[in-house]
C-alpha cells in the first residue's frame, strides 16, 4: 500500500525557495498563501494550482488540506503562525528568526510542546546550516579531525538598506525587527552552523548557549535607525566553550554574509571572505602543516549530500533552501530526525533578543533562558 505524498502549504513569497526541495522529498505543494495578489499569482503560477488553491488569508491556509505549512512571512508573524498551524494540527518550518520576543518564544516553546506529543514537527528554516562549506565543516568536525574545538566566529555582513523603506518611502518589516531595534537582531545565519559545529551535532542543543554579551560600534551610516552599524555577540555555551557573532546590515560595503572560523585542539578553519578566495583548513596531524583547500576534504561530505547536490542548485542560498525543505519533508514523514529541532532553534533566537538588553546595559553578560524554563506552561 502507497502512503499518501506529503502535502504543504506555501505561506508568503520568500517559502517558495523550498519548492525544489520539497519536490525532491516527494511532497506536493497543495496551496499557497500571499496578500500580495502579484506575488501570489506568481506563486500559484510556479506551484501549477488553481485559483482555488491561491489564498491570500491565512487562516485558509489552516482550514485547507496541508498536512504542512511553510511560513515564509516577515519576522514578527514566524511565532503566532507557527503556533496557529501547530494547534490546528499541521508540521511547520518557520523562516528564521523563530520569534521576535521573549514572549514569544515561550509561547512558541509551550506549543512545540503540545505539538510533539501528537507527532508533529517544527523546524526553523535556518539555510546557512545546509551550504555546502558548513556541511563539510560540520563533518569533520564530528570526525575529529579538528581535535577538541572550542571558539567558532560568524559573521553576517549584508547592506540591505534599500530593503528599509518601501516605494512610498514607508518603513517595511525589516526597518521595524532588523535594523528597529538595537543588538544582535538577526544572527542565526551565523549561529546556525557555528553553534553546530561546537557541539558535534546536526541539531545544534546538547550544548546552548548560557549567557551572552553585546556591544555595538555606534551609529554612523543610516542613524535613522535604532540598530548600531556593527554589533558583536559574545556567546557563552553552557560547556564553557565561546562564540563571536558580528551582525551588520547598515555600513557601506560588499556582501559577506557567511564569514565563518573555527577552533580546535588539533586545527582550524577560516572561511573565504571575498569573491576569489577559498575556504582554507589547517590541521596539526599533517605533515606538512600548512594551509589546505577545504575542497581536499570534499569526500566527507555525507552521502546524502553527495547524492542531491546537483539538484540542490535549483534552490537559493548556496543550495541551502533546497536541504533545509528536503529534510524539512524527510521529517514529517519520519523517514529523518528534525535537524533544527525547536530546542536549537528558540536558543539560537532567545541568545539574539537577550543581546538587545545586554547593550542597553553597557554589554553586561546576561543569561539565556533555557529550555525547561521557556517551555514552561504558563501559570
Amino acid at each position: 500500500m502507497s502512503v499518501p505524498p506529503l502535502r504543504v502549504a506555501l505561506v508568503a513569497k520568500r517559502a517558495l525557495a523550498a519548492l525544489p526541495g520539497l519536490r525532491a522529498a516527494g511532497a506536493v505543494v497543495c496551496a499557497v498563501c500571499e496578500t500580495d495578489p502579484q506575488q501570489l499569482a506568481r506563486m500559484g503560477e510556479a506551484c501549477g494550482l488553481p485559483e482555488s488553491r491561491r489564498l491570500s488569508d491565512y487562516a485558509d491556509v489552516l482550514c485547507s488540506e496541508a498536512d504542512a505549512v511553510v511560513v515564509g512571512t516577515p519576522m514578527h508573524l514566524h511565532a503566532p503562525q507557527a503556533i496557529a498551524a501547530l494547534e490546528a494540527g499541521r508540521h511547520v518550518m518557520s523562516a528564521v528568526t523563530a520569534a521576535v520576543s521573549l514572549d514569544q518564544c515561550r509561547a512558541l516553546a509551550a506549543a512545540c510542546e503540545r505539538a510533539r506529543a501528537h507527532g508533529l514537527v517544527y523546524m526553523m528554516d535556518e539555510n546557512a546550516c545546509f551550504r555546502r562549506h558548513t556541511v563539510l565543516i560540520r563533518s569533520l568536525v564530528r570526525r575529529g579531525a579538528f581535535g577538541d574545538v572550542y571558539y567558532a566566529e560568524g559573521e553576517y555582513l549584508h547592506d540591505v538598506k534599500h530593503l528599509h523603506h518601501g516605494p512610498d518611502g514607508a518603513p517595511t518589516w525589516r526597518s521595524t525587527w532588523q535594523v528597529g531595534r538595537n543588538g544582535c537582531t538577526y544572527g542565526t545565519h551565523s549561529l546556525g552552523p557555528i553553534l553546530q559545529w561546537l557541539q558535534g551535532t546536526s541539531t545544534g542543543y546538547p550544548d546552548p548557549i548560557a549567557s551572552v554579551s553585546c556591544l555595538g560600534s555606534g551609529r554612523h551610516t543610516d542613524p535613522e535607525h535604532a540598530m548600531e552599524d556593527t554589533v558583536v555577540m559574545l556567546c557563552k555555551l553552557a560547556s564553557g566553550r565561546l562564540a563571536r557573532v558580528r551582525v551588520d546590515m547598515l555600513s557601506n560595503r560588499p556582501q559577506a554574509v557567511s564569514n565563518y572560523t573555527l577552533q580546535g585542539t588539533e586545527g582550524a578553519y577560516e572561511s573565504q571572505r571575498a569573491s576569489g578566495e577559498r575556504h582554507r583548513v589547517w590541521l596539526s596531524t599533517r605533515r606538512e602543516r600548512s594551509w589546505q583547500e577545504l575542497d581536499d576534504f570534499a569526500d566527507d561530505l555525507p552521502e546524502w549530500y553527495r547524492t542531491l547536490a546537483s539538484q540542490a542548485t535549483e534552490g537559493g542560498h548556496g543550495g541551502g533552501d533546497f536541504f533545509t525543505a528536503w529534510w524539512f519533508a524527510q521529517a514529517c514523514l519520519g523517514i529523518r530526525e528534525v535537524p533544527i529541532t525547536p530546542e536549537a532553534a528558540l536558543n539560537w533566537t532567545a541568545a539574539g533578543l537577550v543581546s538587545q538588553d545586554s547593550i542597553r546595559q553597557g554589554g553586561m553578560p546576561l543569561p539565556v533562558p533555557g529550555w525547561a524554563e521557556l517551555a514552561r506552561a504558563p501559570g
